[in-house]
């Protein structure tokens, strides 16, 4: 198995099985374009066929794991019925593909998680994250429901009373809290992230196939088992990109990050 056809996301592997998928725009914070949304759909059906890969790996390039949605592509989206379809069907892949990966799935999570990137942080089944990593689902700040993830996900990684709160809110938090609440798996000094995340993706290649496939497979039913409100948050969150909030609250985003000093 080969990934030559991949352009935004890069591949390794290692002697004991593990794969390492690199989400590779590094200038970008590797915020999801079309190109990377579209790959990390469709990246699962590669690895179901790689022979080679006993477990997997997740991580992001350059200073972050992925800073969200590419605000040109959020742009794009605004009353554009075409793109929004692909979009939601994309999304609803990233999500049921990790759930359906027979591989088992480690996310190695530093810098920004937000969108796209923190749903894939989240899904994976065990999640290694940075001290002062920065996670946010900020949909309702844009104006759009929380849908890519959050509904079928954060209540049962940590409780409804938190993630209403800070699905509602927009607030994020940094890897010390998502783990004390239990929204992720392991939280750990940032320069620390990835040899954990290898390490424990080793000890999965190493133990058995089966028994590791089919716990996973069984534990994830209670994901499944919530399957029809994902989709409906998903439906709600592009249904937003047809109502009258989205596009002053884009432009405000954009106003603010252009704001920003350097660095």
């Amino acid at each position: 198995m080969d990934y030559d056809d991949y352009t935004s996301l890069s591949f390794e592997r290692s002697p004991d099985g593990v794969l390492t998928v690199w989400l590779d725009r590094p200038a970008h914070r590797n915020a999801t374009d079309r190109t990377l949304h579209g790959e990390l759909a469709r990246v699962w059906s590669d690895i179901e066929r790689d022979d080679d890969a006993r477990a997997v790996v997740f991580a992001g390039r350059g200073e972050a794991f992925c800073a969200g949605g590419d605000l040109d592509l959020i742009d794009a989206q605004i009353g554009n019925f075409e793109l929004v379809v692909q979009m939601m069907d994309e999304a609803k892949a990233i999500v049921t593909g990790a759930l359906d990966c027979t591989r088992p799935v480690v996310a190695a999570v530093h810098g920004a998680a937000f969108g796209a990137g923190l749903a894939l942080a989240l899904v994976a089944d065990i999640s290694i994250v940075a001290e002062d990593a920065q996670l946010s689902d900020g949909h309702v700040r844009l104006g759009i429901a929380a849908g890519d993830h959050a509904v079928l996900l954060w209540p049962l990684l940590c409780g409804m009373a938190k993630a209403k709160y800070h699905l509602l809110t927009g607030a994020p938090l940094d890897g010390r809290e998502a783990e004390r609440i239990g929204l992720v798996s392991r939280c750990v000094p940032a320069d620390r992230v990835l040899p954990e995340a290898m390490d424990v993706a080793a000890k999965l290649a190493a133990g058995s196939p089966t028994a590791i496939r089919w716990t996973r497979q069984t534990l994830n039913h209670w994901y499944r088992a919530a399957l029809p409100a994902f989709e409906a948050s998903l439906a709600h969150e592009m249904l937003g990109f047809f109502g009258p909030d989205v596009r002053g609250r884009l432009d405000r985003l954009r106003s603010r990050i252009s704001d920003e000093p350097p660095g």
